[in-house]
């Protein structure tokens, strides 16, 4: 059993377990709660009613956060010539063809987010067993495989979320800093929210999103009243 911490066991007692809160007090207690020494991320965990081992039941996408994320992210770009050059000017840390899949390769994933050209898919390809399990693979359907790789660049370092069900349905992002204001994390939250509503898959039978919870990196968790949210 983990054993809490005198403040973890204060902001706890802050939160009723079975309650439902709407979103405006949930996010005031989160953010009450987080006061660790460091900017804490405002996470959000949506248990949804889908069995992602089925094609028609996974649920992915991306999302553009109106406040974007407080997080300094870090992107590889496979990409030649011009567009590589672009990818340089846009901001990317890492940038190359051979060159960075060698890299990768080499055990180096010093990288959030991973994007590549078209025609770079047939080196990046290789790369499935290593990105894919992490979530890094370039998909042309998240915007990660394009030809405009500088807009992909700012477009990751500008707050933009991927999201993706994991086995047991569950779609885990961080929104923000505690630190942001109470309305600029309302508003990621929602279009968070109305983005993964949007994403339903077509095989989904019965309650599609059955819980979501908001927390800090060291707060508790604080259920949602569903019912203002869609």
């Amino acid at each position: 059993m983990v054993k809490l911490t005198k403040r973890q066991k204060v902001a706890a007692d802050t939160v009723e377990n079975e309650k439902l809160y709407k979103l405006a007090e949930a996010v005031d207690i989160v953010k009450a709660n987080a006061t660790s020494k460091f900017d804490e991320t405002v996470e959000i965990a949506m248990n949804l009613g889908v069995d992602p081992r089925h094609a028609d039941q996974m649920v992915r996408g991306v999302i553009q956060l109106p406040n974007g994320t407080g997080k300094s992210v870090r992107v590889a770009v496979f990409a030649r010539g011009d567009k590589a050059e672009e990818a340089k000017a846009a901001g990317a840390e890492l940038v190359g063809a051979e060159d960075l899949m060698e890299i990768i390769q080499g055990g180096n994933m010093d990288f959030d987010r991973c994007i590549a050209s078209p025609d770079m898919m047939a080196i990046v390809g290789r790369l499935g067993k290593v990105l894919g399990p992490r979530g890094l693979m370039p998909n042309p359907k998240l915007g990660t495989v394009t030809p405009n790789v500088a807009e992909a660049v700012k477009a990751a370092k500008g707050g933009q979320v991927e999201f993706r069900a994991e086995k047991t349905g569950i779609v885990h992002a961080g929104l923000g800093k505690s630190s942001f204001t109470k309305e600029a994390l309302n508003e990621n939250i929602k279009a968070f929210i109305d983005a993964v509503m949007k994403a339903k898959p077509s095989g989904v039978k019965g309650q599609y999103v059955r819980k979501i919870a908001v927390s800090s990196t060291m707060g508790p968790g604080v259920k949602l009243e569903l019912t203002e949210l869609f």
